[in-house]
């Protein structure tokens, strides 16, 4: 029988393990030439899933901005200004908002009983055209002796042409004269002060 011949002794050198395994796993792993294809290999550069952030890992995988990602919240919407207290029709104005301010602006300047009416009635003034219109009328007494102002809206708007005139005693008033004729558009705070400007320089007011 003959004797089994060592490989070393015979000038061989037996292949490893590896060198046995190496063409199997190249083959198997490496990408074909004709289509790119992962591989299972890991690589040092590769996305850690399992990182929350960059911070974490600096391989951690990044968030997607595409379809799938998560939507920002939206932004809030501008809440719309509440309407001008201007733009109410014109009766509610009135009632509701300027004759409350201009008593008000009134009583400041001394007048503290005041009476305020506002309706729509005949003009009294000799040879005006318009027979009537709205009217805000104011009344009251200084020195035992009344007084009267007549505000005119003779568009039954705030906005249109108005008119202001006054008289002592119980007589009518004579003339009429235009009021806040040089503002374009009114506001209840010009609306009160055009009325205690006209009645300060009428001198009825206490406070001159």
């Amino acid at each position: 029988m003959a004797e089994a011949t060592n490989h070393n002794e015979a000038g061989e050198v037996a292949p490893s393990t590896v060198e046995k395994q190496a063409p199997d796993v190249a083959e198997n792993n490496a990408p074909s030439t004709d289509s790119p294809k992962a591989t299972a290999i890991p690589t040092a550069n590769a996305p850690d899933p399992a990182a929350v952030s960059s911070t974490d890992s600096p391989n951690a995988a990044k968030p997607k901005t595409g379809e799938g990602a998560e939507a920002k919240p939206a932004a809030k919407a501008k809440k719309e200004k509440p309407p001008a207290i201007e733009d109410k029709p014109f009766g509610d104005f009135i009632q509701q908002d300027y004759l409350p301010a201009l008593k008000k602006g009134l009583a400041s300047q001394g007048v503290q009983d005041v009476d305020l009416v506002f309706e729509k009635k005949p003009i009294a003034i000799a040879g005006y055209t318009q027979n009537q219109c709205w009217q805000i009328v104011g009344k009251w007494q200084a020195a035992k002796q009344p007084r009267q102002f007549n505000i005119y809206f003779f568009d039954e708007t705030i906005n249109g042409l108005k008119g202001f005139s006054c008289a002592e005693s119980t007589g009518k008033p004579s003339t009429m004269e235009s009021f806040l004729i040089d503002e374009r558009k009114a506001s209840l705070d010009l609306l009160v002060f055009g009325a205690v400007q006209r009645l300060n320089g009428q001198k009825w007011l206490t406070r001159n």
